[in-house]
């Protein structure tokens, strides 16, 4: 199977049709920010951002470097700090969307972020959770996005709780003030999401050139398809010439941008 577009850039438009338009959005760099401002740009002018540090109300020029990164942004309608996002903001149910990134990820939505293989000797280790627990745990929805991760039938870590063992197993926890939880995840291949009553995860709409076979092949257990399957709509060219215009990376792909950076070392030498 080969793509006859650029996945990132799939998957970017994808998200940004996730946000409403209202909704308060945290924003981590890279991939949130991008699909929020898309999502501003293209279907939800009043929708607000807030980055994890504390910019309210941003207005980006360019795709902040990390969360606290005011030279990028136009303005912004305040600011507070990182404490105040999670005690003020988000922990009393006033943020409606927030993005994750998934390292491994189980059929219930519960995701790993800290290490892979065994805890005392782990075979790599990755950035870990940082505030995911807490947006999986009190955002109104979360979506999960999924370049380089994994799907597993159990994770090797568990750091985020997102629907646990399926059913009613995240109210009946006791840890979980705000009933949320992930809504969808879009990896490379499809869109995903969550079943209102099992929540086991399904597969509902594809990436053109894409099969199910071809998605199944990443899925170690037998994954639910939707009846009402669909094909995802490509981005238009105002929304890749956008994409490409705020964040290059993105639209290069992470393949294409190593490329660059060797040639460009070498060259040095």
């Amino acid at each position: 199977m080969g793509f006859s577009y650029n996945p990132t850039e799939f998957m970017l438009i994808t998200a940004a049709q996730e946000i409403e338009d209202g909704d308060v959005v945290v924003t981590g760099q890279g991939f949130p920010t991008v699909a929020a401002i898309l999502a501003k740009e293209f279907f939800t002018p009043n929708a607000i951002l807030l980055t994890e540090a504390g910019m309210v109300d941003y207005t980006p020029v360019s795709s902040p470097i990390h969360i606290a990164d005011p030279t990028a942004l136009k303005s912004y309608s305040y600011s507070c700090d990182i404490l105040d996002i999670f005690s003020v903001i988000l922990n009393r149910g006033f943020v409606d969307v927030s993005f994750l990134g998934v390292g491994q990820v189980d059929k219930y939505g519960n995701l790993n972020s800290s290490i892979l293989g065994d805890y005392a000797k782990p075979r790599m280790i990755m950035a870990g959770a940082g505030g995911a627990p807490e947006f999986l745990s009190y955002s109104r929805k979360v979506i999960l996005t999924m370049r380089s991760g994994k799907f597993v039938e159990k994770l090797d870590y568990l750091c985020s709780s997102g629907f646990i063992t399926g059913g009613k197993a995240r109210e009946e926890s006791g840890h979980f003030h705000i009933p949320g939880g992930p809504a969808a995840l879009i990896s490379t291949k499809g869109l995903f999401r969550f079943d209102k009553d099992t929540h086991e995860m399904y597969l509902a709409a594809i990436m053109p050139g894409v099969t199910v076979q071809d998605v199944q092949q990443d899925i170690p257990w037998k994954l639910k398809i939707s009846p009402d399957l669909t094909e995802l709509l490509p981005p238009t060219d105002d929304q890749k010439k956008f994409i490409r215009r705020f964040d290059p990376p993105s639209a290069l792909g992470r393949r294409v941008l190593m490329k660059i950076m060797e040639m460009n070392q070498a060259s040095r030498k």
